[in-house]
């Protein structure tokens, strides 16, 4: 007795499924050979503070479940920004404070913020 599976069951080599390749760019080539872009940043919170590190802001962080304090308020220069994670500085004692994202509510400024819209303009151009 054979073992094999049913013809139906096994998956034609023509429908396996495989990623494009990616170049040098970071860009993604598709089948027909040509290459794709892909937005440089997106407007997420950790992109819109890594825009602006070395400003000086006010944190508003919540700590649902706390028995000392549920509501907490940091004010520093932004040194860094993660997907999960905020590192400011007290402009005063320079001590380094980590916030999560988890708890971050919003943040005011002082003064303007960068702000780069997440997506390339296209390259063609529409004749009107």
């Amino acid at each position: 007795m054979s073992m094999q599976q049913p013809m139906s069951m096994q998956q034609p080599m023509a429908m396996q499924q495989a990623i494009p390749p990616m170049v040098s760019s970071g860009d993604l080539m598709t089948p027909s050979g040509t290459i794709t872009g892909l937005p440089q940043e997106q407007s997420f919170i950790e992109n819109i503070l890594r825009l602006n590190i070395g400003k000086v802001g006010t944190f508003y962080m919540t700590y649902e479940n706390n028995s000392e304090w549920n509501a907490k308020v940091f004010r520093g220069k932004i040194e860094a920004a993660g997907r999960d994670h905020l590192i400011i500085s007290d402009p005063r004692t320079g001590q380094r404070i980590m916030l999560l994202m988890v708890n971050f509510d919003y943040a005011t400024f002082d003064e303007p913020l960068n702000y780069q819209y997440p997506f390339r303009e296209t390259e063609s151009t529409e004749e009107q």
